[in-house]
């Protein structure tokens, strides 16, 4: 349900648009002066704004100014009884959405309403998608051993339904990268991919990470946040290290993956939600389950399906594939010209213990290309890839 705010001095104005759109089953507050609408505008987060533009202590204008400064990215509708195109025109420029004159009519403002949420869509896509495009540019899961041949063939049979996944693995084997690669082959690909790291994120506010919260929940929530829960709506959310949530935590999650509602923290009203749930953890969950660490009614949601990611130890053939992959890929990070591996330099790199695995792999491929000449040689290998600790 879209969240409104109509801004307007006429009361007559608010209490009819307030009509039309609840009977539309929106949900609506209302601000009497733009004073009172910007304060409202950023402490709370609503879905579009009607601004008018006409109004005492602060104009229209002036509002769509103040929430250009607080960075309110809401689309904004302006309305007027005293428009023309220039002020049309103007309020464009500042950053409105649209500009719709009074008497107001229905048609168009469910119209332009439809637009908005569209547009609000797009802008919570592009944020995720900001954060994840470097690290996700060469997503795609990289080997030819048995091993992760099965873990392809897996993702093909998985991503198309809607079951929960677990995925297992030690640190740095590429966890992330079958999450993403269950969403990008989904039919949910054009939905946002949410990813929690539960391990990073402080027991205390783990909750409101993934729930959000209202307005004074507790002292630094000085306006509503949405949870991740709500913003993976109609896509995935990866919940990575979720053996490292607090019992708490895991309560609510169980009861959100067991009725697809959740409670903003703070609040009372239940939201429905509709999100994939993929998992990953470095923990042995059954161990995590005995010590009384970790919910087994929880896990049994969870891993509906298994999929487990061996270590590069275990995949030692992959190395070479792996190591060419990123030597191609830092190279045209740092804009340097393609460097190669002398063969015996690849075998060096396939004897070597790795025990931060794939991410320590591609660690040691751009300092080798950082510090090795034109031909990365098996000497240059032993000799960075594994560093004397003096």
């Amino acid at each position: 349900m879209a969240k409104i705010l109509i801004i307007d001095d006429e009361r007559a104005i608010r209490r009819a648009l307030r009509e039309i759109l609840e009977f539309e089953e929106f949900e609506v507050e209302e601000a009497e002066n733009g004073k009172q609408g910007l304060d409202k505008a950023k402490a709370e987060v609503y879905d579009i704004i009607f601004c008018d533009i006409k109004m005492p202590e602060l104009d229209g204008m002036e509002v769509l100014d103040g929430l250009l400064k607080a960075k309110v990215d809401t689309p904004v509708i302006m309305i007027s009884g005293h428009g023309n195109i220039d002020t049309a025109v103007q309020a464009i420029k500042k950053g409105a959405f649209d500009f719709i004159e009074k008497p107001l009519d229905l048609n168009r403002i469910l119209v332009t309403i439809r637009n908005a949420k569209d547009k609000t869509t797009l802008i919570e896509e592009r944020k995720v998608l900001k954060k994840t495009v470097k690290k996700f540019k060469s997503s795609s899961i990289i080997g030819d051993t048995h091993e992760i041949n099965q873990i392809k063939e897996m993702i093909e049979k998985v991503a198309p339904s809607d079951a929960r996944v677990l995925v297992t693995g030690e640190n740095g084997t590429g966890k992330e990268l079958v999450a993403r690669s269950l969403h990008d082959l989904s039919e949910r690909k054009g939905n946002p991919f949410i990813e929690v790291n539960c391990a990073a994120i402080p027991a205390e506010l783990i909750e409101s990470e993934l729930f959000g919260h209202e307005k004074g929940a507790f002292t630094s929530a000085v306006k509503q946040k949405k949870g991740k829960f709500e913003l993976a709506n109609g896509g995935t959310l990866f919940l990575d290290e979720i053996g490292d949530m607090s019992s708490s935590a895991q309560a609510k999650v169980l009861r959100a993956l067991q009725e697809n509602v959740i409670q903003r923290v703070g609040g009372e009203k239940d939201i429905k939600v509709n999100a994939r749930i993929v998992a990953a953890t470095n923990k042995d969950l059954r161990t995590e389950i005995e010590e009384g660490n970790f919910r087994e009614d929880l896990y049994h949601r969870l891993a509906v399906i298994l999929i487990h990611v061996p270590s590069l130890n275990e995949r030692r053939d992959d190395v070479p594939i792996l190591a060419n992959h990123f030597l191609t890929m830092v190279c045209n990070e740092h804009g340097v010209a393609r460097k190669i591996f002398e063969d015996k330099a690849l075998e060096a790199l396939q004897k070597t213990d790795w025990t931060g695995n794939i991410r320590e792999l591609r660690n040691i491929v751009e300092r080798l290309i950082i510090l090795g000449g034109d031909i990365i040689t098996a000497d240059e290998v032993r000799m960075f890839a594994n560093p004397r600790k003096d």
